[in-house]
């Protein structure tokens, strides 16, 4: 085997890996994403549940209207931990789309040079291997 075609035997495999990789970051991606959207639904759920008990006006006491605030905070306070979660999961989430790219440039790069790679080699295989000889002699000898 030549240095040139090992050299494309490596690129190629190295641009399965690239791709590899690329699926593992799209994987990773798609992951953070959908966590993203359930904390975000969980977000705005909880705190729809909290401004509803905060609207409710049925207290017959007053330690009916504490038990109703005191739950109300409660939600608020788990909607606030739950908007905090969500805004990290999209800080995960953009930096996953970003390896994303990452691995996606990598792999195109890889794939670029194995093409080149593969064009080189098969401009040096359609050259002949000897050049044609130089004419001895006359062109009445043959």
């Amino acid at each position: 085997m030549t240095a040139e075609a090992a050299r494309l035997k490596r690129l190629t495999r190295l641009e399965r890996v690239r791709a590899l990789a690329k699926q593992d970051a799209l994987r990773a991606a798609a992951e953070a994403e959908g966590h993203l959207a359930q904390l975000q639904a969980l977000a705005d759920r909880t705190a729809r549940l909290a401004a509803d008990y905060r609207a409710r006006r049925d207290c017959t006491s007053g330690a009916d209207l504490r038990r109703l605030a005191i739950f109300a905070d409660g939600l608020a306070a788990i909607g606030s931990a739950t908007t905090r979660d969500a805004l990290a999961a999209r800080a995960a989430a953009d930096q996953r789309q970003l390896d994303l790219a990452r691995a996606e440039r990598s792999r195109a790069a890889v794939e670029e040079r194995a093409r080149s790679e593969a064009q080189k080699l098969a401009r040096l295989r359609a050259r002949p291997a000897l050049a044609a000889r130089k004419a001895i002699g006359t062109g009445l000898e043959e």
